[in-house]
């Protein structure tokens, strides 16, 4: 599987016994990159046999604690672990001090480097590329500076011009805007939070969050390939709700529980 999403985590604020807050796993030809690090993110990867070295970056969409509160003991762990491979840290400028915090309390010792690199993107914007992806981000449109981060796969020997290009978006806490469905044109999967079903769009709206309805009018806008929804509010525990006013709207919807795995495009 050379294009793969691993879901770590489905819950929104409140994390639940059968989920866990956010944070995704994207693999590209054997290399990881972490998207969002909720509480308990760590220990997830450890449960889904994944590898802490192979984490070549982290990309933070905001600074909500349900989506970074676990990064610095994930960074302390793979200290532990004895990596040295320089790790690469993305997301809103405000995330640089708690890196700093961190190096000044906990840093001692540490025997890799953290390089930061702080998103500012008012469209859709570039911020890193391998040999194998590249990645870019995008504003949303919530309480705070967040961002969304789309991973598109590049020619290689592995992928060579001509073969299909896999390509995946992760769309992190957000109300509905008019500009969204561009930045996500035409990926083969796109994850969409959708805290709220439709009897709550009203608190949506209110909080910047979308519905599971508002989630599909994107994919559908945008010609997505297919749709993985989460960050669910602790007050959904019936996922199928969420299938069921999604798919009349996007038919190729799934509804993401913690340790999902998806195959990038779809099989």
């Amino acid at each position: 599987m050379n294009f793969t999403l691993t879901v770590l985590g489905t819950a929104s604020a409140m994390p639940r016994a059968d989920r866990n807050q956010s944070a995704q796993v994207l693999q590209v030809h054997g290399r990881l990159f972490l998207i969002d690090c909720g509480e308990n993110t760590q220990r997830r990867i450890r449960e889904e046999g994944l590898s802490f070295a192979k984490i070549e970056a982290v990309f933070i969409s905001h600074l909500h604690g349900d989506h970074v509160f676990g990064l610095l003991g994930l960074i302390s762990t793979m200290g532990l672990y004895g990596r040295v491979e320089t790790l690469r840290i993305f997301g809103p400028a405000a995330l640089e001090a708690m890196l700093v915090f961190f190096r000044k309390y906990f840093g001692e010792g540490l025997p890799f480097e953290l390089e930061f690199h702080a998103v500012k993107a008012a469209s859709l914007q570039k911020i890193y590329e391998n040999r194998n992806v590249s990645v870019s981000a995008f504003p949303l449109n919530h309480k705070i500076e967040t961002y969304g981060y789309r991973f598109d796969s590049v020619p290689s020997l592995k992928n060579p011009v001509g073969a299909h290009q896999p390509s995946f978006a992760y769309v992190s806490d957000t109300a509905a805007f008019k500009e969204l469905p561009s930045y996500v044109k035409g990926v083969d999967l796109l994850y969409h939070e959708s805290t709220y079903t439709a009897e709550f769009e009203e608190q949506a709206l209110k909080r910047f969050h979308s519905t599971s309805r508002q989630a599909a009018r994107c994919a559908a806008d945008a010609g997505a390939g297919a749709l993985v929804l989460g960050h669910y509010s602790s007050r959904c525990r019936n996922l199928q709700v969420f299938l069921d006013e999604a798919r009349p709207i996007f038919a190729n919807t799934r509804a993401a529980s913690d340790g999902d795995v998806f195959e990038i495009p779809l099989k």
